[in-house]
C-alpha cells in the first residue's frame, strides 16, 4: 500500500508563516528588560511613603519651641616637633602648654634664659587677643610626693605670672593654681609622658569671646 503524502502547503504560505515569526521575534527583543530593583528593595517591598509637607502630625505642638542655635567648639593644636610648646586654640580661649624642662632647671622653680623668650611670645599673643584675665596653672608627674609636686607646680606658676607681669599692662589679671600630678595629659608610667605632665599652661579668652 502506498503511504499517502501530506500535501505541503503553498511556497507564499510558508514565506507569510516566516515573516510572522521573525515579526513576532523583533517585537519581543524591543522590549525593554524590567529594571533591577534598588539596593535593598525586593519585589515583596513596601513602596516608599510618601511624606505630605502640609500634614498637621508634622507640626510642632502648641507651646514647644526650638532649641537655641549652637555653634559647635572647634579645637586646634598645634605642638612642636620636641614637644615641648603645645597651643591649643577653640571659639573661646586659647591655651599654652610649656614643658617644664625648657622654663626650669630640674625640681626647680626658677626661670631659664630660653623660657623668657618663650615668656615674651606668650604675652605677645595675649595683647593681640586683648585678653585682661589670664590663668596661670602648673602641673607636676606623679614622682615624689604629692604635697611636694603641689609646691612646686605652684611655684612655678608663680614664676611664669611674675614674667608675664612685666611684659602686660597692669590692668590684666591673674588667677594662679598649682595642681602638682592631678591632670595628667599622657601616661605616667612612661618617662615621655611624665615629662608632657611636667608643665605650665598659660590660657586667655580669645578676642570677642
Amino acid at each position: 500500500m502506498t503511504p499517502t503524502r501530506t500535501p505541503r502547503a503553498p511556497r507564499a504560505a510558508r514565506t507569510a508563516v516566516t515573516a510572522a515569526l521573525a515579526l513576532l521575534l523583533t517585537a519581543a527583543l524591543s522590549v525593554p528588560a524590567a529594571q533591577a530593583d534598588p539596593p535593598g528593595v525586593t519585589e515583596d517591598s513596601d513602596p516608599p511613603v510618601r511624606i505630605d509637607a502640609h500634614d498637621p502630625d508634622l507640626k510642632m505642638v502648641q507651646g514647644a519651641e526650638l532649641a537655641p542655635s549652637k555653634v559647635l567648639n572647634i579645637k586646634s593644636i598645634v605642638e612642636t616637633d620636641d614637644g615641648s610648646e603645645r597651643r591649643q586654640d577653640t571659639n573661646d580661649n586659647v591655651t599654652f602648654a610649656l614643658q617644664a624642662e625648657v622654663l626650669f632647671g630640674k625640681d626647680s622653680a626658677k626661670l631659664t634664659p630660653d623660657a623668657l623668650s618663650r615668656i615674651a611670645t606668650i604675652a605677645e599673643e595675649i595683647e593681640k587677643q586683648n585678653a585682661t584675665g589670664l590663668r596661670v596653672f602648673g602641673f607636676t608627674d606623679n614622682l615624689g610626693s604629692a604635697g611636694h609636686g603641689l609646691v612646686l607646680s605652684k611655684d612655678r606658676a608663680n614664676a611664669v605670672q611674675r614674667e608675664l607681669a612685666k611684659e602686660l599692662d597692669s590692668s590684666v589679671t591673674f588667677q594662679i593654681r598649682g595642681y602638682g600630678e592631678q591632670y595628667p595629659i599622657a601616661d605616667n608610667n612612661t618617662e615621655a609622658g611624665r615629662k608632657k605632665n611636667r608643665r605650665v599652661e598659660v590660657s586667655f579668652p580669645r578676642d570677642g569671646s
